[in-house]
């Protein structure tokens, strides 16, 4: 059985490293960004530790679910933000840096705040359905 290396946020949860809580129950804990994009930018974390938001059971998923529109509704009230993006990143290739999920909630503070790139593409019909035979197999099996 292979450990996961511990991370910064493993630390915050054992309570070796301190930080700003706004929130926490059972399962999930949030608090504020030590290098936010914007003032109020806010992590969410759940309490099971997984790298991954694919490998997360579904009660540490309905306990952030349950939780994320409250809180973004703190960080407006907060920040006088009425626009705000929530982030989550899952592997190196896709800008995860801590290897532990976690979930951002960015206030757009005028030009402060997430600044994003879409490059759309075009999707054509096989593509779209070879795509959608895999995800209705994977769902069927799951």
């Amino acid at each position: 059985m292979t450990t996961k290396p511990e991370t910064v946020f493993d630390k915050i949860l054992s309570g070796e490293i301190p930080c700003h809580k706004v929130y926490e129950d059972d399962h999930v804990l949030a608090f504020l960004d030590i290098g936010p994009l914007c003032p109020g930018h806010l992590l969410v974390i759940p309490k099971e530790r997984k790298a991954f938001l694919h490998e997360l059971s579904d009660a540490a998923a309905a306990a952030i679910g349950r939780v994320l529109p409250r809180l973004s509704r703190a960080v407006m009230a907060a920040t006088g933000a009425t626009d705000y993006n929530i982030l989550q990143n899952n592997g190196c290739q896709a800008h995860q840096i801590v290897m532990h999920i976690h979930f951002h909630i960015i206030p757009r503070c005028g030009e402060e705040g997430l600044g994003i790139g879409w490059n759309v593409k075009s999707l054509p019909g096989e593509t779209a359905d070879s795509l959608l035979k895999a995800m209705l197999a994977s769902l069927a099996s799951d």
